[in-house]
């Protein structure tokens, strides 16, 4: 058996590497619903990948605005670790095209192995928009 930790940090590098991409289908992939964030003291749920898939287009109108063009994961911890889940806490890095930083923020990020797979059920972030 692969160490846990290991896995969810693969999880969360794969889902990271679609969010820059836009790839909404890959991010979902490496998801379990239904699926929570907690950011400036609101929680927002979707029970299914398809209420997730509603408000990307929105997402990505809003990171264009913004002028972003990736984010950089700057730091991965694990703080806790048990067989079936994972806490990760992380730093980020939102960029512009030029590589310059315009917004870092701190995350922390629940994975957790259902049906054999691992994937993020929960976040907490401390990005204001």
């Amino acid at each position: 058996m692969q160490d846990p930790s290991i896995e969810a940090i693969a999880a969360f590098h794969r889902w990271n590497d679609a969010f820059n991409a836009r790839d909404v289908e890959t991010q979902i992939a490496h998801m379990h619903f239904p699926h929570l964030r907690l950011a400036e003291n609101q929680f927002r749920a979707w029970e299914t990948g398809d209420d997730f898939r509603a408000g990307e287009n929105n997402l990505t109108d809003r990171l264009n605005a913004e002028g972003w063009h990736h984010t950089d994961s700057l730091k991965v911890d694990v703080v806790q670790a048990g067989g079936d889940k994972v806490h990760l806490a992380i730093r980020q890095s939102r960029r512009r095209a030029d590589g310059i930083e315009y917004k870092p923020f701190d995350t922390l990020w629940i994975f957790t192995k259902i049906d054999g797979r691992w994937g993020v059920q929960f976040r907490s972030s401390f990005l204001a928009s």
